[in-house]
């Protein structure tokens, strides 16, 4: 499963929790994840109301009266304490840091003593922990969000009167493709801090809608209702669309590519097997010269449609890169099968390749060969060479010659 962001109206952890409520998690799961972590008392309801015109579901959080400032320290302690899936602790966790080190970059103080205000408190906490909960529970393999709209003009907060978007909103979609969106010079904060740091903590990557299958749609509502436009968020969720290749074949395969030369080359054996695992059907890694002669490696990595978006996002976790390539590729490739041979009286595994039926190659798998000459203490050279020989009964006598026809070519 996939979902696409659309926060082309802008983005806060309100109008996040009413797209999950509307594309199907039930409200009372993110209740509970939110009583798990708050301290005092805290309650979601959904509605059904409509912003400009347009239905949404708007999810509203009651809170007790309370008058405290938390650090990142504090909400820390209280995730940390909080009996919540790993999943969700972990998404909430990456959330909370971001807020906490863009709050702190614009204050010029530490991330754990950073005082949240607003973002610290049991409403802020009920967004944060409750979005992550749904996320969770949606279990996607992938989240595109599309540029985030920030808004214009100037607002009032804890600091004073501020520009919008936001110093922290700012730094929050450091790289990410944001736009003021829609309302004109007065449109007002359209992204909130927690809704930033909610995007950025959670997507994979950032463009228009991905190709695929829509099965559900939820629509948030912001709790301003303006006229210059519908003031919601929307979450779509679906399966990947098969992608179609010049030659009309659809669920060829698919080539991703990206250049990166800053990361420690020791990380890279790890990241393809990462890539491997989310299932790459290949990774490789050519070494390459950037511009100004820096030294890289280019990553490739061989996908299908349906495992383009794990792969894509392990990519995203795993390496520094910001960007990929994307392209279809035509694929020839010999039948397999596959048998084994006896060696020292265990089985290795071969590899068959066949053209029209005809076994052409025939290759032990060095896994097996490597294991058992691990528990023989023999060399692998030559376990790996009797189990070549091995093989060889495996593929076809040449024709015997012709006497007849050699005696006629002489």
């Amino acid at each position: 499963m996939i979902g696409w962001v659309d926060a082309s109206a802008g983005a806060s952890g309100d109008m996040l929790l009413g797209a999950l409520v509307g594309a199907g998690v039930p409200v009372d799961a993110l209740d509970r994840a939110v009583a798990a972590v708050a301290p005092e008392g805290v309650r979601l309801t959904q509605q059904r109301v409509t912003r400009n015109g347009f239905a949404a579901t708007e999810v509203d959080v009651h809170v007790a009266d309370s008058s405290t400032h938390r650090t990142w320290r504090d909400v820390r302690a209280l995730l940390d304490a909080a009996d919540l899936p790993g999943g969700v602790a972990d998404r909430a966790h990456a959330a909370f840091e971001r807020l906490a080190r863009a709050e702190a970059a614009v204050h010029g103080t530490s991330p754990d003593d950073v005082h949240f205000h607003e973002v610290g408190a049991l409403d802020a906490i009920a967004d944060v922990v409750g979005v992550c909960a749904g996320l969770e529970q949606l279990g996607l393999d992938a989240l595109v969000v599309s540029p985030v709209a920030v808004g214009s003009g100037r607002v009032s907060g804890a600091h004073g009167d501020m520009p919008v978007p936001p110093p922290a909103v700012t730094e929050l979609l450091r790289g990410v493709p944001s736009t003021a969106g829609p309302g004109g010079d007065r449109a007002g904060e359209l992204c909130t801090p927690t809704g930033a740091a909610l995007l950025t903590s959670s997507a994979t990557t950032y463009g228009p809608q991905p190709g695929m299958t829509v099965e559900r749609v939820g629509v948030g509502a912001g709790r301003r209702d303006p006229r210059s436009h519908a003031n919601v968020l929307r979450l779509l969720v679906g399966t990947p669309a098969p992608v179609a290749v010049p030659d009309g074949r659809p669920g060829a395969p698919l080539l991703l590519e990206t250049n990166v030369d800053d990361l420690d080359p020791r990380l890279w054996p790890d990241v393809v097997a990462a890539l491997m695992a989310a299932g790459a059907a290949d990774a490789w890694l050519t070494p390459i010269l950037m511009k100004k002669g820096r030294p890289a490696h280019t990553l490739a990595v061989l996908v299908t449609a349906e495992t383009a978006p794990a792969v894509r996002a392990e990519v995203f976790r795993q390496t520094s890169t910001i960007g990929l390539r994307q392209s279809p590729v035509g694929k020839v490739a010999l039948e397999r099968r596959m048998t084994t041979v006896s060696v020292d009286g265990r089985p290795v595994r071969v590899k068959m390749a066949l053209s029209d039926g005809v076994v052409v190659n025939v290759q032990p798998e060095y896994d097996d060969v490597a294991a058992l000459a691990r528990s023989t203490g023999r060399p692998a050279k030559e376990v790996l060479a009797d189990a070549v020989v091995a093989s060889r009964d495996l593929m076809p006598l040449p024709p015997l010659p012709d006497p007849a026809a050699a005696a006629q070519a002489r």
